[in-house]
């Protein structure tokens, strides 16, 4: 190595005329949520109260500031009414330090979330009049009349049907929302939509700077319209896509009022909503008087102190309001699941009985049975040659990448006017196509790769296109391989009804058990969330690309972003019909009324047809009609919640900050005992004794135990029968869960269940799951 002595002097030079010294590196601020638990002031607020609470904040994130930083310019939020805290441009330093004051609870990155819904990339409510059929509930809670249900989300196209207030009376003297549209005066409130606010602040702050577009409630995504829609919109006659599913397009509470939230924009590297973003508009919500939260976005499991989605819906659930939240789509890998507070309503994604089914014909009379919702369709009396999408490779692609139909990786030459055979994976399902339509092909069949399995999703491609399972697809590479002159044809998609098993679980639906706290089972129940047809934005095509010149009223997604709010609308029946419930109460009549039978009465399957288990379905697939009648319920209160807390080893100080109430965590406390609708134990070693409590909501009446013991464990419960002689009658019981054989029990977890049952009908049925240490 040649080593240079420069000249002290010609040094100096370059420094000062060049700049060439060293300087430290600045870094750059980030934007941090500091929480500082509840509010303890009343919740009759002036404009004095508000603005004393964010003066409170600028003083203490000043006490720690230096120089010329001013933490009127870092704070980019105050939250003032429910939640306390602020969000913040920090250095790390900073940040770290007050971490470290005792009235801090937690102090985490603005990070962004994503979500849960696949919008035809890799990753829908009218339901033949509804598919959840619950005419019976619907009756007896009027629609949902005047419950308010609030959506996080990519905000709302207010100018859809789904959102008319016809048959609506005036808005509910409850409500204290606006309708945030100085900066979009086309934006337009009604008697059914009746607020709307957009938040992007935290957003910005990760980003950089917004132009006055996103100044707006108004929906430019779709996802949002549809997930509204699917909780709450009105009746609308004669809906579909492109004439397939074609009915009567209602929400869950379809004459509930309902309020948009936007918290969720263009992504960027992935992420779209962000946390500063969504604590805003949990407080805001709370203050607006919103009764049912459906949150269908989430992150990666985090513990609940560093979960802005957690902590905003604890602060809701304290307050009465009930908050569904999706399970993701990072399935079907194990400890997955996301949204996994006990006091949330965590919902996994399965299909209906209804299929849009599209047929691959070849040559040979073979039928390959597919789903679509291709807005074209190729001429039946017509026969077009077959190509496998290896076989059309540009010269400087892969086999590997040009069967993924990426762009860029198909020969025009070889592909036009033909039907291309793509695999599933990587790039977005949609995208396949249209690289198969920019190169030239009449139309695309698109092959389940092997962990894909059975699991199929109809998409509005632009070309007719049909989407096939894994052995069908293995199957027809193989005739195109092997045959010199493979032709044939698709044929136009269908509504098909009736269909035969249903449900099976979404491959995507994400899984248990909860990394992050798993002694409480999530998720809770599944829903429908495969092709989902409800209201979507007129701004953006049916893909949601660019290049999509399309506009239709109504949309076909997937995702556990369309089974959350289909809970949501359920959860605001039974608000109307039980205004006295508490939320915790509401999750266990969902759960303990829910049903793990397909309607081939076998146990619900997952997309490789083997049985799911409640690591996919929590305690099964939601019946509505039953669900207003559940007997029995487990409740919870919030010192039951902060016990569960303590009981996780959570820091003692950080818990009474949580709440706004005066709490010390009990000398001794278990989660065995949390009084939770289903019963988990994700380490046992001998035996176990758990508690829990039930409350009649029902007619007098006496339960009797009967127990499905998950294998090589005996499960007894004490006493054997509850005796209830009124309603709001209170009973404990005990169950004993006891691993039978050391050497005969399994390393693996295990299912069983209790049902409590009287002589009325009620099936009071709680998950038991246990994994022998």
């Amino acid at each position: 190595m040649r080593i240079f002595i420069l000249n002290p002097s010609l040094f100096l030079l370059s420094c000062l005329f060049f700049s060439l010294c060293y300087r430290p590196t600045i870094a750059a601020k980030k934007s941090y949520v500091v929480y500082l638990g509840a509010h303890s002031h009343g919740p009759e607020l002036s404009a004095v109260d508000l603005h004393r609470v964010t003066e409170s904040h600028y003083e203490f994130l000043g006490s720690f500031l230096h120089g010329n930083d001013n933490p009127e310019d870092a704070i980019f939020y105050s939250y003032t009414r429910h939640i306390n805290g602020f969000a913040a441009k920090l250095d790390d330093a900073v940040a770290a330090e007050i971490a470290k004051h005792p009235k801090v609870v937690s102090v985490f990155l603005n990070q962004g979330r994503k979500l849960h819904t696949t919008h035809s990339w890799e990753f829908l409510g009218l339901e033949r009049n509804g598919r959840v059929e619950s005419n019976s509930i619907w009756k007896k809670a009027r629609y949902g009349e005047d419950t308010i249900i609030g959506n996080l989300d990519t905000g709302v196209w207010p100018e859809s049907k789904s959102f008319s207030d016809e048959g609506l009376g005036p808005i509910p003297s409850k409500w204290k929302g606006i309708c945030e549209n100085d900066k979009d005066a086309k934006f337009l409130c009604n008697r059914k939509l009746i607020g709307a606010r957009y938040f992007n602040k935290g957003y910005a702050a990760a980003v950089g700077p917004l132009n006055s577009s996103f100044d707006t409630p108004r929906d430019k995504d779709g996802h949002g319209t549809h997930t509204l829609s699917t909780a709450g919109g009105n009746f609308v006659a004669k809906a579909s896509v492109f004439g397939l599913g074609k009915g009567t397009a209602k929400g869950g509470s379809p004459k509930a009022r309902v309020a948009a939230y936007k918290v969720c924009w263009p992504p960027v590297t992935g992420n779209e909503c962000y946390d500063a973003d969504i604590l805003a508009a949990f407080d805001m919500a709370i203050h607006d008087g919103v009764d049912v939260l459906s949150v269908s976005l989430g992150g990666g499991p985090s513990k609940f102190f560093n979960d802005s989605t957690a902590i905003g819906s604890f602060h809701a659930v304290k307050h009465g309001m009930v908050v569904i939240c999706s399970a993701g789509n990072s399935g079907p890998t194990d400890s997955t699941v996301s949204n996994i507070a006990p006091w949330q309503i965590t919902v996994g994604a399965s299909t209906m009985d209804r299929d849009f089914p599209s047929y691959v014909v070849v040559s040979n009379n073979k039928r390959y049975k597919g789903q679509s919702l291709s807005s074209k369709g190729l001429p039946s009396n017509k026969l077009f040659p077959l190509i496998s999408a290896a076989d059309a490779k540009a010269a400087n692609a892969s086999t590997e990448v040009a069967l993924l139909c990426e762009a860029g990786t198909l020969d025009p030459k070889k592909v036009k006017g033909k039907i291309l055979v793509c695999l599933r994976g990587d790039n977005a399902r949609i995208d396949k196509g249209q690289q198969a339509l920019l190169a030239g092909a009449v139309g695309m069949v698109l092959a389940n790769a092997q962990e894909n399995g059975n699991e199929l999703l109809a998409d509005p491609h632009l070309l007719p296109a049909s989407h096939i399972n894994f052995t069908d697809g293995a199957d027809l590479f193989r005739d195109v391989n092997s045959t010199k002159r493979p032709v044939g044809y698709l044929t136009r998609a269908t509504t098909e009804l009736g269909l035969k098993p249903a449900p099976i679980m979404a491959a995507f639906s994400s899984k248990g058990p909860s990394s992050v706290a798993p002694e409480i089972l999530k998720p809770d129940i599944t829903a429908p969330g495969v092709t989902i047809i409800a209201a979507y934005t007129e701004a953006a095509g049916p893909t949601n690309e660019d290049y999509d010149r399309r506009r239709i009223p109504f949309n076909a997604l997937s995702g556990t972003s369309m089974s959350c709010p289909h809970v949501s609308g359920i959860v605001g029946l039974l608000k109307t019909l039980h205004p006295e419930w508490s939320p915790a109460a509401i999750k266990s009549a969902i759960m303990t009324t829910a049903s793990i039978q397909d309607n081939n009465k076998g146990q619900i399957l997952n997309a490789s047809s083997y049985k799911a288990t409640p690591f996919s379905y929590g305690a099964g697939h939601i019946q509505p009609n039953l669900a207003m009648d559940p007997g029995l319920v487990y409740d919870l209160t919030e010192n039951d919640y902060l016990n569960f807390l303590c009981a996780l080893g959570y820091n003692k100080t950080q818990i009474a900050l949580f709440s706004d109430k005066t709490y010390r965590c009990p000398e001794y406390v278990s989660t065995a005992n949390f009084n939770y609708p289903s019963i988990t134990v994700p380490k046992l070693s001998g035996s176990i004794i758990v508690s829990r409590t039930v409350r009649n909501v029902g007619s007098p009446g006496t339960y009797i135990a009967r127990v499905r013991n998950p294998k090589g464990i005996s499960v007894s419960v004490e006493p054997r029968s509850l005796k209830f002689l009124r309603v709001g009658e209170e009973k404990n019981f005990k169950v004993t869960i006891k691993v039978r054989k050391v050497r005969a029990a399994t390393k693996d977890y295990v299912f069983g269940d209790l049902v409590w049952a009287d002589d009325k009908q009620h099936q009071v049925r709680s998950p038991i799951v246990v994994n022998p240490a």
